[in-house]
């Protein structure tokens, strides 16, 4: 096997991904990306340090096109409704096969409590600035849930939605949240 004289960040995170949806969460570590890239754990280690490091990169990956999007929306309107408003369009946007291999990761990388207590913060921080005492601040929460159970129902295989009934669901909670219904 001959050496690569670069080693290219994006195959590795591939990598790493395809070992996690294939396998699940266990069989990540160093070693086995080094094997799947036909290099040694020394090079993994030189683009991510660590285990840690790789998986928090393999998040960061998945999470940018959602984050261009979240962002764009937010300049628009940063009140609490509008980062659910953000939400909304960044979940609906978001690249389909990239949205599968999130949920993949999500469901096997959660089983670690780091990771899983990370991902509570993410929730409680979507939804602090909401008052719902409020009418509207009550709405804009039940939307946020609404998006986050058609994600999970969809990219997790629980429901069959195909790519029509995808933009309904979200065409509609876009409704419900600006008053149109």
């Amino acid at each position: 096997m001959g050496r690569q004289r670069t080693i290219d960040r994006e195959k590795l995170l591939d990598a790493a991904e395809d070992i996690v949806i294939q396998q699940g969460a266990s069989a990540l570590t160093i070693d086995s990306v080094a094997k799947a890239m036909g290099i040694s754990k020394g090079g993994v280690q030189y683009c991510f340090g660590n285990k840690d490091a790789l998986i928090d990169a393999m998040f960061d990956r998945w999470g940018q096109s959602y984050d261009e999007v979240f962002s764009r929306s937010l300049e628009q309107d940063n009140s609490p409704e509008g980062e659910v408003l953000a939400h909304l369009k960044a979940t609906h946007q978001h690249d389909k096969v990239a949205m599968a291999k999130g949920a993949a990761l999500m469901a096997s990388l959660l089983q670690t409590p780091e990771y899983l207590e990370g991902t509570r913060t993410w929730y409680r921080e979507r939804l602090a600035r909401l008052d719902v005492s409020t009418e509207r601040g009550k709405l804009a929460r039940l939307v946020f849930l609404a998006v986050e159970g058609a994600f999970m129902l969809r990219y997790m295989g629980f429901m069959e939605i195909d790519d029509n009934e995808w933009q309904s669901i979200f065409i509609d909670l876009e409704n419900l949240l600006k008053g149109q219904y």
